[in-house]
């Protein structure tokens, strides 16, 4: 096996989805990665379908489809958007096949065909062409790390699936053990994206600082996240803000950072990730069903444990939920 290089395990093009905005990334150049000391393998080449989850239709979500009313762009097939040109661990290329999209999204995205009955039928978008493709019809179904905003919710419905976490990061040998509070972030270097949701939660605690009367923090930005990465190794800054899958990812096949803390990204409400269908279709509850039924049988954890994202589970998947604030 080879080890994930730093520009794949830094790329962002399909996780800063569940961010107001984000800064662009390089494409993800992925490869099978071992992590150093690591308990879990992850194999990013095409021998990962081997052990992808399967289940059977579930009766519910079957009769609920049937009623809905919703007919799927390609008979018997569930056609979803996903982003293949994304990074791990939610949905990218495997190494050894350019047509062929892995990770947790794609899991999911596999398990809610097969639970409403449907072929699964997966189809590469780019994350700025999702909206459009849905709208229009050309896919039933988004899985591509879409989180629950206001604005979305006006053209489309939600089943959420996972939570939208972000993730405090520092060097393997930094001292810092630990981002939980304000007071945590006092004095430090801080990576995050401008004009993001993210930085509005960290000047929210750099102002906490200043009202303490200790020093606030300093906010650092680059116009990529491999500037980003190098910067966090250089000693140019002492925290990043990334999405919080990528970030463990990282730790896990690398071993240059450690994560240190998390919050959520949607702040100041507790936003979540969610399968996205044109709005009123008829096609939301059904997969909402299969979603519940994949949390309750453990199926669910399964697929979050293969990919390293256990700290992202829900307990309940819900539609529409409170999102992202408009700005």
């Amino acid at each position: 096996m080879t080890t994930v290089s730093v520009a794949s395990a830094v790329a962002l093009a399909s996780l800063v989805g569940c961010s107001s905005a984000a800064a662009p990334a390089a494409p993800a150049a992925p490869g099978a990665a071992e992590g150093s000391g690591a308990e879990a393998i992850f194999d990013l080449t095409t021998g990962n379908l081997d052990t992808r989850p399967h289940i059977d239709p579930v009766p519910e979500a079957v009769e609920a489809l049937a009623e809905s009313g919703f007919s799927p762009i390609q008979a018997g097939k569930l056609t979803v958007a996903l982003g293949g040109a994304g990074s791990p661990p939610t949905s990218f290329f495997a190494e050894d096949d350019a047509q062929t999209i892995i990770g947790s999204d794609a899991d999911f995205a596999s398990l809610i065909a097969e639970g409403l009955g449907l072929t699964y039928t997966p189809e590469n978008v780019a994350w700025a062409d999702w909206p459009l493709g849905i709208e229009s019809g050309k896919y039933d179904l988004a899985l591509t790390n879409i989180g629950v905003t206001e604005e979305r919710k006006e053209l489309f419905d939600f089943a959420t699936y996972r939570d939208a976490v972000m993730a405090f990061s520092v060097t393997a040998s930094s001292d810092i053990t630990e981002i939980s509070e304000p007071k945590d972030v006092s004095g430090l270097r801080v990576i995050v994206g401008s004009g993001t949701n993210q930085e509005k939660f960290l000047l929210d605690w750099f102002a906490q600082n200043e009202a303490a009367g200790i020093e606030p923090g300093e906010a650092v930005y680059y116009e990529d996240s491999a500037a980003g990465a190098l910067a966090l190794g250089s000693g140019r800054a002492d925290v990043s803000i990334d999405p919080h899958a990528l970030a463990t990812f990282r730790e896990a096949t690398l071993g240059e950072i450690r994560v240190v803390g998390s919050f959520n990204s949607a702040y100041p409400v507790n936003g979540e990730v969610g399968a996205v269908t044109a709005k009123g279709n008829g096609l939301i509850e059904p997969v909402r069903i299969v979603v519940q039924s994949l949390i309750d049988s453990g199926v669910y954890d399964e697929v979050l444990g293969r990919w390293g994202q256990d700290e992202e589970a829900l307990t309940e998947s819900l539609i529409n939920p409170p999102g992202l604030p408009k700005p």
